[in-house]
């Protein structure tokens, strides 16, 4: 058995109506089937509502010594494993975030209105770093700036950042018009490799790079010497609901964003409408697909491996 966490986003949802929330998946690979419990219903009204993401939905999802930090627009909240909230934090530059990760005792989220990075410390229960980045004909830079202060930066989303990976080389950043993925090592940010617009969840694994092709349909694993494409499940029209004639096109089915590591083989891959399927890099074959909801709006916004045992979804069931 595999347990999945996942936040959702329901883009061009409007004032009263839910616009999120966050889900926990059992999979068991053997059926080829999936048990989903839906833990929270996001439906706060005080978002920015503009576009068709704006300020919507529940974003990243992290974990760190029994606790479960969860991320909205504008927001970190923090929980237990049975979802008991506990504090929720904000700071003036955290608006748009995208996703979030935990490492040796902080959380880093994409600030993505500001083209920043933040760290919230999980000792103090304070936001205390942040980092501005921005990129030009002669590279990429970072700029440190106190995330509580008054001299941050200002808003921009020059770059979309919306992806964050953290390991023992570093911080790991990406967005949609960032050029590629981005590397972080405390001193310095190198662009390492090129990635096409639109990109989303990129992450370095194994010998190269994971990330979905969000314009392209598509799930990619880019190695120096291939490029691994997994297509984007798509659904018969007439079986979707929530469809606005009068959309241009932007909220649609097969929009790929959510994304994590099972195992060494095996990534769960987000799309719309809420929909996870398991991929096999050594197999080259989508080995399951779940689809959640019929519902062309809701995008599945952050997927991660559940750490806690099914306890959580049992009670949720029960």
């Amino acid at each position: 058995m595999t347990m999945l966490a996942f936040t959702t986003e329901l883009r061009g949802s409007r004032k009263g109506e839910r616009h999120g929330g966050l889900q926990l998946l059992e999979i068991n690979p053997e059926r080829g089937q999936g048990q989903a419990a839906n833990i929270l219903d996001w439906d706060i009204h005080d978002v920015d509502w503009q576009g068709t993401g704006g300020g919507r939905g529940l974003r990243g999802i992290a974990f760190d010594n029994e606790r479960v930090y969860v991320a909205a627009s504008d927001l970190l909240m923090v929980f237990t494993p049975s979802f008991k909230l506990i504090g929720s934090f904000r700071s003036p530059y955290l608006k748009h975030c995208h996703q979030i990760a935990c490492w040796e005792g902080r959380v880093y989220l994409t600030s993505t209105a500001h083209d920043a990075i933040l760290a919230f410390d999980l000792a103090t229960s304070k936001f205390s770093w942040g980092l501005h980045i921005e990129a030009d004909h002669a590279g990429v830079q970072g700029t440190p700036f106190d995330p509580q202060g008054v001299l941050g930066p200002p808003l921009g989303n020059a770059l979309h950042l919306t992806s964050i990976h953290c390991d023992a080389r570093g911080l790991f950043v990406s967005g949609a018009r960032s050029g590629g993925l981005l590397h972080f090592d405390g001193q310095r940010i190198v662009r390492l490799v090129t990635l096409p617009t639109g990109a989303n969840d990129c992450r370095p694994w194994r010998d190269g790079v994971l990330f979905n092709d969000t314009e392209a349909d598509t799930v990619r694993f880019l190695t120096p010497d291939q490029n691994h494409v997994f297509q984007v499940p798509k659904w018969p029209e007439d079986e979707l609901t929530g469809v606005d004639p009068q959309d241009s096109g932007s909220i649609r089915q097969g929009f790929a964003r959510g994304l994590c590591v099972i195992d060494e083989a095996t990534f769960a891959a987000g799309s719309s409408p809420s929909t996870i399927t398991l991929h096999n890099i050594e197999t080259m074959k989508t080995t399951l697909s779940i689809n959640l909801s019929t519902d062309i709006r809701e995008a599945i916004q952050a997927i991660a491996v559940w750490p806690f045992g099914m306890e959580p979804l049992e009670s949720a069931i029960d």
